[in-house]
């Protein structure tokens, strides 16, 4: 059965860390528009979800849906719901890639819709294989999320934490002892489903975690896996979007050569 897809890429404008972020130009284009066009690239229909007017504006612009959203929203998932209802377009899964995330690969959005060829699938998410190269600090990062599967692909648990523990081994050899996955936070829904993991009350891990995926699993829903051996680069502060600029400029250099 072929499904229809819908990409929505919710953006605010307002962030403790990096107002006006969507805005912010990376290699001369906005990053809300760069990540329109590499949304675009899957053949899948785009829209931004935000609640400001230069967002929109902005978006628009470029030749791109935009819908204006309440600025209550705690999640983004629930800014996604609202835009996808007010844009009354039919379709079976939605798709959610945020707003900050310049680089993703449409190949990315591709893994996502690929898991729901199979039946009974109704959310779905990234995940990547951490390098060990980086170190065991990198992976003690609490911002960084990390993840077990089952044989099945679907997600057991997601934690800031380090999962799983490695018993009897020191911690300095874990990295040589197991293969770890990590969150992209690249969200996938079957239209349904939507609707209704959004009228879900915030569960006690999701506070204890602050993890939204959390809530999903404590009331019983599944999470199919993907896994992506491409990096993203997403922008948190001005020191990201300064790092990304200069990762830019370097490709730009290779491809000149």
């Amino acid at each position: 059965m072929d499904r229809r897809f819908i990409v929505i890429i919710p953006a605010r404008y307002g962030s403790s860390r990096f107002p006006g972020k969507p805005l912010a130009k990376i290699g001369g284009e906005e990053m809300i528009v760069r990540v329109c066009r590499r949304a675009a690239e899957t053949g899948a229909t785009v829209a931004v979800a935000t609640d400001d007017e230069r967002i929109r504006d902005c978006v628009e612009k470029a030749g791109f849906t935009a819908v204006m959203t309440s600025p209550d929203h705690k999640s983004g998932t629930d800014r996604v719901y609202e835009a996808f209802c007010k844009l009354g377009k039919p379709a079976d899964v939605i798709i959610n890639v945020q707003g900050d995330e310049p680089f993703i690969a449409p190949s990315q959005i591709k893994a996502l819709m690929k898991c729901f060829e199979e039946d009974g699938v109704g959310l779905a998410t990234l995940v990547r294989e951490f390098d060990k190269n980086l170190g065991f600090e990198a992976l003690f990062d609490p911002n960084l999320v990390k993840v077990v599967c089952g044989e099945d692909g679907n997600a057991l648990y997601f934690s800031r934490s380090i999962i799983p523990y490695i018993r009897s081994v020191e911690w300095k050899e874990w990295l040589d002892k197991h293969t770890f996955l990590t969150h992209v936070g690249i969200y996938a829904y079957r239209s349904d489903v939507l609707g209704e993991i959004t009228r879900l009350e915030r569960s006690p891990l999701e506070k204890a975690e602050s993890l939204e995926q959390l809530r999903w699993l404590e009331n019983g829903y599944s999470i199919k896996t993907a896994v992506t051996p491409e990096q993203t680069i997403g922008i948190d502060t001005p020191a990201d979007l300064e790092a990304a600029e200069r990762w830019l400029a370097s490709q730009e250099g290779k491809d000149e050569k």
